[in-house]
């Protein structure tokens, strides 16, 4: 993440904002800045003048209500470790001087602690509770550029687009699901731009390392609860079956050779899994047992329909299975198949949806997006269809 720093030890900040102002104006205009500014800052810059936005006044960000910031914190895997990340943010010596901003997904901010002098400041810049800070709301910001590049950001004064936001420094990195790659939100450190200390990014590095890591551990012991719980009911069982919880992660498996995830189970539709064929789900406790219908199936046949809207369709003797697929989920499968039995690493998949391999965080999150949907037909490590999954597609 070092990398990423937008000083280094010895910057004279004064000076440094000064000549990014320069820079700024320059570019804005359309004319030639003194200095290229950081290839970051101009990727973001090209994308916000794309969009339409302007520099010189403060774009529009009017903050959600309270209602609903409450509900995105209750829904939100990151009230798990928020005051895990308040601890480590808020405990330095120098923590009066800026603010700590924990945003959702889509860049809404649903937590934000700091001194009044620098909660007021930020107040003033729609720096708030409910606001939401993509570029595409208010132009290049370290949370929103952190959101589209999938990566740490750093930026210092007038790196930022519009010029309300100049006289600030703000720092973010993405925070995923170790379990399962998702995107949960941005952990963010701003302040005045030349209270900004080279240290402040390995803070906010440590930060999301801790909330990383305690999410898995979350994850686990959500997982050996479930086990507790079904004991009783699991010894009853006769027969392959699987405990899973709500999001289909595996908690015990017997007579089964399911490694750690299957579709996510609902109570009104089958769901199939390589090994068990056809499955009904049956809530138990705070997850689900998982039997086969029938007898197992060694091989699904599955075909993908790319005539219309995406659709995964498998039939095991008198039983049919379908779900809709996004085109993203379609375009991951059809790699997948071709991929045969060598299977795609994150770095293959990455450059195979984008061209580089820039992007494995997001292309383990859109796996993980698929696998949320049809569950264990994809394996991972590499990524490939499962043992016993075959493949067709069918286009237009």
């Amino acid at each position: 993440m070092a990398g990423y720093s937008a000083i280094s030890p010895g910057t004279d900040l004064s000076e440094h904002a000064r000549v990014l102002v320069r820079v700024h104006d320059a570019v804005i205009a359309g004319g030639r800045p003194p200095v290229r500014p950081r290839t970051v800052v101009a990727r973001s810059w090209s994308r916000v003048l794309g969009l339409g936005l302007d520099a010189s006044r403060t774009n529009a960000r009017t903050p959600l209500p309270f209602e609903d910031v409450e509900r995105r914190r209750r829904g939100s895997p990151l009230s798990l470790v928020v005051d895990e990340l308040r601890q480590v943010l808020v405990s330095v010596a120098d923590a009066s001087s800026f603010l700590v901003v924990v945003t959702d997904a889509d860049g809404v901010i649903l937590w934000r602690e700091g001194s009044a002098r620098v909660r007021m400041r930020a107040d003033a810049l729609g720096f708030t509770e409910g606001a939401r800070w993509t570029e595409a709301a208010v132009g290049t910001n370290a949370i929103g550029t952190a959101l589209a590049e999938a990566a740490p950001v750093q930026l210092f004064s007038a790196e930022h687009f519009e010029l309300a936001q100049h006289p600030w420094y703000c720092t973010a990195a993405p925070i995923h699901h170790p379990v399962s790659g998702e995107l949960l939100g941005v952990v963010d450190v701003s302040g005045p731009a030349l209270t900004l200390h080279p240290v402040i990014g390995a803070l906010v590095e440590t930060a999301v390392k801790l909330a990383e890591s305690q999410l898995w551990r979350h994850h686990e012991h959500r997982l050996e609860r479930l086990r507790r719980s079904a004991r009783a009911a699991l010894a009853a069982v006769r027969g392959p079956v699987l405990l899973v919880d709500d999001d289909g992660w595996v908690a015990h498996r017997s007579g089964i050779a399911v490694r750690d995830r299957i579709e996510v189970p609902r109570p009104d539709r089958l769901i199939a899994v390589p090994g068990l064929g056809l499955c009904a789900p049956e809530r138990l406790g705070e997850g689900w047992l998982v039997r086969p219908r029938g007898p197992g199936d060694d091989v699904l046949e599955a075909e993908l329909d790319l005539t219309g809207p995406p659709v995964l369709r498998l039939r095991t003797g008198a039983e049919s299975w379908r779900t809709p697929l996004t085109r993203r989920n379609a375009d991951v499968l059809v790699l997948l198949q071709r991929a045969g039995r060598a299977g795609l690493t994150a770095a293959a998949l990455s450059t195979a949806l984008y061209g580089d391999e820039e992007h494995c965080v997001t292309a383990r999150a859109e796996v993980s997006r698929l696998r949320r949907v049809i569950g264990g037909l994809v394996a991972t490590t590499p990524y490939r269809l499962a043992d016993g999954v075959t493949l067709s597609v069918v286009r237009s």
